[in-house]
């Protein structure tokens, strides 16, 4: 079963989520809601096409899947930071 906790950082509550085999997550939308209470979907948006986080992507991926497609990651990367990078999702 997931445990589902939250921890206070700069009086901003943040989810962290254990699952049973190990694996821990932290509500990225939580911190940014401390930078934008009313819109923290932009923050995680910009943040998701920043080129450090994408290189920061696609080493985790070549680190940790072996099936990952580097040569169909570089076009990804090679847009990194410019406006035709959208994270599609429902809002």
């Amino acid at each position: 079963m997931n445990k589902k906790e939250s921890i206070h950082v700069q009086g901003t509550e943040i989810t962290l989520l254990s699952k049973p085999d190990g694996n821990n997550y932290i509500c990225i939308t939580d911190i940014a809601r401390y930078k934008n209470p009313a819109e923290p979907k932009d923050v995680v948006k910009n943040w998701m096409r920043n080129r450090s986080t994408i290189e920061f992507l696609g080493l985790w991926e070549k680190i940790h899947n072996p099936i990952f497609k580097g040569v169909e990651f570089d076009p990804l990367l090679f847009e990194a930071g410019s406006n035709a990078i959208t994270p599609h999702w429902n809002s």
